[in-house]
């Protein structure tokens, strides 16, 4: 009887009651759960999905900041136009289309390319000559030199030359004593980015482009400021095309913070001539002269 009660009990003891087993193996997660819940000072765990929009990772792109060089400004009718102003002074060009009449033009244009002594001279860079993609020709008492090439004096001026000497002076109030002469003879000839800079040219010299013939386009270029180390890529640009009788005429501080350029073109030209009046000084003094006259 003893050993009946004996294993009653110890069957009770490992059947236990019916809820109390049910329980315990119905969902292990519950517990674990019930227990993170009441972990910590009140926190509560949800799921990813059930947690607030502005808490979840949303990857975006880098946006690539894109660094353009601006439109070239075209200049085309007549006026007189400040492409810049800097601490050097303002930077201004005039351009008057139809200066000579077109009539009158075609007459001169044949005289001068028949009449003056035009050159191919021959430059030096880094020990290496190369010859002009141009012809040249100069006129003036005092000799001109530019990118080590001198142009000696040539007082005698051609009766032409000097007649649209007087009259661009008349017309502009400025007075010039030399003259550089460029033949472009087709679309293969040019003259490369340059300033005119020189000390014989003084400070803020005027320079008049007469041209004649097939038009070309005439591009200017800022230039860049000391901390961008000459890298031109993002400078301000200026193309002015020059149709046959225009002129142009650069002034103020042009030559100090601007470059400019005849590039060559791809498609066929027919000749052009350019003649540029300028002032030569004799020595560092004229840097402090004026080229202005009353009109």
């Amino acid at each position: 009887m003893a050993d009946k009660r004996q294993r009653a009990r110890v069957q009770g003891g490992w059947a236990g009651p019916v809820k109390s087993r049910t329980a315990s193996h119905a969902a292990p997660g519950a517990s674990v759960a019930r227990n993170f819940a009441s972990v910590g000072t009140g926190h509560t765990w949800m799921r990813r999905e059930s947690l607030p929009s502005e808490r979840q990772f949303v990857f975006k792109e880098p946006v690539e900041v894109e660094c353009k060089a601006p439109e070239p400004r075209v200049i085309d009718e007549q006026g007189l136009y400040e492409i810049s102003t800097l601490p050097t002074g303002i930077s201004r060009v005039h351009l008057i289309p139809g200066f000579v009449d077109s009539k009158e033009a075609d007459w001169m244009f044949e005289q001068l390319l028949q009449e003056i002594p035009w050159r191919q001279r021959t430059h030096l860079r880094q020990d290496l000559s190369y010859k002009e993609p141009r012809l040249t020709s100069w006129y003036g008492e005092l000799p001109y030199t530019y990118s080590r090439l001198t142009m000696e004096p040539n007082p005698n001026w051609h009766p032409l030359l000097t007649m649209l000497k007087e009259h661009i002076e008349n017309a502009t109030g400025h007075t010039f004593n030399s003259l550089l002469c460029n033949l472009y003879r087709n679309e293969k000839d040019s003259v490369d980015w340059h300033s005119d800079d020189e000390l014989s040219l003084g400070r803020n010299p005027v320079i008049a482009s007469l041209s004649f013939g097939a038009t070309r386009i005439f591009e200017m270029r800022k230039k860049p400021l000391p901390e961008e180390n000459g890298d031109y890529t993002y400078v301000e640009r200026v193309r002015i095309p020059l149709p046959h009788g225009t002129l142009l005429i650069m002034e103020g501080a042009t030559q100090e913070d601007w470059q400019h350029r005849v590039p060559k073109e791809y498609h066929a030209r027919e000749p052009r001539i350019n003649l540029t009046f300028r002032t030569i000084y004799p020595d560092p003094e004229g840097m402090q002269s004026t080229t202005s006259r009353p009109k």
